[in-house]
């Protein structure tokens, strides 16, 4: 049995590199040079008497046991960080350091929001923020790269413990003094699929709004997608289609400037809950709680 156990570090560097698939780019996710990086990895193989990463000019590429090592470096590394916040815990909540994903359908219309205040009245927690889309969130929150995430439910979370925050109605956008103006309010079936346009997969706004029309072929029919919702509205803006808001986005003002309606979209499941959530048995559970009464009170 080998008596030797990798650093922390190392573990670090392994993890960026899969990540990055690329040794420069993991290098400066991981603050240090790519010589420094390459260095730590290979000690890491010597010591270990394994490869771990095959080497060429133009590709990175992890054996099968070094796949099997970095999945087990994930949940090392994770269980380290949550040794420290058991620590952090411990003292006044809300303080120190919080990474928080959260995905482009809330964070430009909810943050600008809640952020000066939450900044004033706990001038002591330092939060970090990420943009992601849904998925890329929650795998930063299971890999241990985010302490919570702010998104969006329903949606596939895996093991996590959540608050919710709000609901969000959703509105449907389309052109003003367009010929076929419905009325006050919008069901499902008055939805033309053939100038749906919607956001690109991997945003769980585009499976809201599936779902709250209930129509399968609508998945299909979409002719044009978004990388965002203000470009939605500009391809609305500019004749090109119509597509579905949440309240957040028209109430913060995506609609100013624009000659874009929208009206609220009535039937089942036409809105989405805005809630925080965190892996299941975090020891700083608690905390997001209040981070959570801290949102809700935005």
């Amino acid at each position: 049995m080998s008596t030797y156990l990798p650093t922390v570090k190392q573990l670090q560097y392994l993890v960026a590199l899969h990540e990055q698939q690329h040794f420069g780019r993991a290098a400066e996710a991981s603050f240090v040079s790519q010589s420094t990086l390459s260095a730590g990895i290979r000690e890491l193989e010597s010591l270990l008497g394994v490869t771990l990463v095959e080497r060429s000019r133009r590709v990175v590429r992890f054996t099968p046991l070094g796949n099997a090592v970095v999945a087990k470096a994930h949940r090392v590394l994770r269980e380290t960080e949550e040794l420290a916040e058991i620590v952090q815990a411990a003292g006044k909540p809300l303080s120190g350091e919080l990474r928080m994903s959260v995905i482009p359908t809330i964070a430009p219309f909810l943050l600008p929001r809640i952020l000066p205040r939450l900044r004033r009245e706990r001038p002591q927690l330092k939060l970090f923020l990420r943009e992601e889309t849904s998925d890329q969130a929650l795998e930063s929150l299971h890999h241990g790269r985010a302490d919570c995430v702010l998104l969006a439910l329903p949606f596939a979370t895996g093991e996590v413990e959540s608050a919710k925050i709000s609901d969000d109605e959703l509105y449907v956008a389309f052109p003003k003094d367009d010929p076929r103006d419905p009325p006050a309010e919008i069901t499902p079936s008055m939805i033309d699929e053939g100038r749906l346009l919607m956001l690109e997969d991997g945003h769980c706004l585009k499976e809201h709004a599936l779902a709250a029309c209930n129509r399968p072929e609508l998945r299909g029919s979409t002719t044009m997608i978004g990388t965002s919702l203000h470009t939605l509205v500009q391809m609305v803006d500019n004749g090109l289609g119509l597509t579905m808001l949440p309240k957040m986005a028209i109430d913060a003002g995506i609609l100013h400037e624009t000659d874009v309606v929208a009206r609220p979209l009535k039937g089942e499941h036409t809105s989405r809950e805005i809630a925080l959530v965190w892996r299941t048995n975090s020891p700083r559970s608690e905390e997001f709680r209040l981070l959570a009464e801290e949102l809700r009170a935005g």
